[in-house]
């Protein structure tokens, strides 16, 4: 398909933004998922190209907090590996959805996003005794990694804030860990959209550009001054691009809400 350079510089400039929330408190996908599809992307393309921006955004903010002695691979290896067997399921599973009916889904599932992300409570940053093992753990993960891979938006921030309930990290240790969990959904879900066919490569490596760079900033502010204070912003945003795309008449989602509400 081919876009306006407008639009790929729209599409890079909410990269570097989501970049830089995502590295900070996670759901950067709230912005570029609904960006891509107000840009015209088709669905399951808008998915696999921002999975791909995200994996290598995502790998260059783990890779400053493990610089930053932050990640623990011998704890979260064996998670790791779960979450990308989950998202390699989640992943696959998208790609046989209609894709009229995967285009009014997204809305609502930002909507829920967005509302999760407004109602979850504060979290703090000094570490508590854990409620699960690496095998509890391994089994939520794996839960959130195969949503991952059929959606994605929110998933730092589901993986976060497991890892603060039940596994008992302070609030940046979590955000850090989280990169490495969320790099290995990013990966199973880019190789099972490779597989597909599904994947725009020059647009998700131009938004990939810019959402390194925002990762890079993000897990900077956020090693020094946590992740907080960046959900209000990340609402607002989210709520504003999911009100673009139910302008679309063509939108099934449209239809449903009118449905519930007569």
């Amino acid at each position: 398909m081919h876009l306006t350079l407008d639009a790929v510089l729209f599409l890079m400039t909410v990269a570097l933004f989501a970049g830089t929330i995502d590295a900070m408190a996670g759901g950067g996908g709230l912005l570029t998922i609904p960006a891509l599809l107000a840009a015209g992307v088709p669905p399951v393309s808008a998915l696999a190209t921002n999975k791909l921006q995200s994996a290598i955004g995502t790998g260059s903010a783990f890779l400053a907090y493990r610089r930053g002695g932050h990640v623990d691979l011998h704890r979260f290896t064996v998670p790791a590996i779960g979450a990308f067997a989950g998202s390699v399921a989640g992943a696959t599973a998208v790609q046989h959805i209609d894709p009229g009916f995967l285009a009014g889904l997204v809305p609502v599932l930002l909507i829920v996003m967005a509302l999760y992300f407004l109602l979850s409570p504060p979290m703090s940053d000094v570490d508590r005794h854990a409620r699960l093992g690496r095998i509890g753990l391994t089994g939520v993960v794996s839960v959130i990694g195969f949503y991952d891979g059929f959606f994605g938006p929110g998933t730092g921030s589901f993986i976060t804030t497991a890892l603060v309930a039940l596994g008992g990290l302070g609030l940046v240790r979590a955000i850090a860990n989280t990169k490495f969990l969320n790099l290995a959904t990013n990966l199973a879900g880019v190789l099972a959209m490779i597989a597909g066919g599904q994947m725009l490569w020059m647009l998700g490596l131009g938004m990939a550009a810019a959402n390194v760079a925002g990762n890079q900033i993000g897990a900077r502010l956020a090693m020094r001054f946590g992740g907080r204070g960046v959900r209000p912003l990340l609402v607002v945003m989210s709520i504003a691009l999911t009100i673009k795309l139910l302008a679309d008449p063509a939108n099934p989602a449209r239809g449903w809400i009118a449905a519930l509400v007569g």
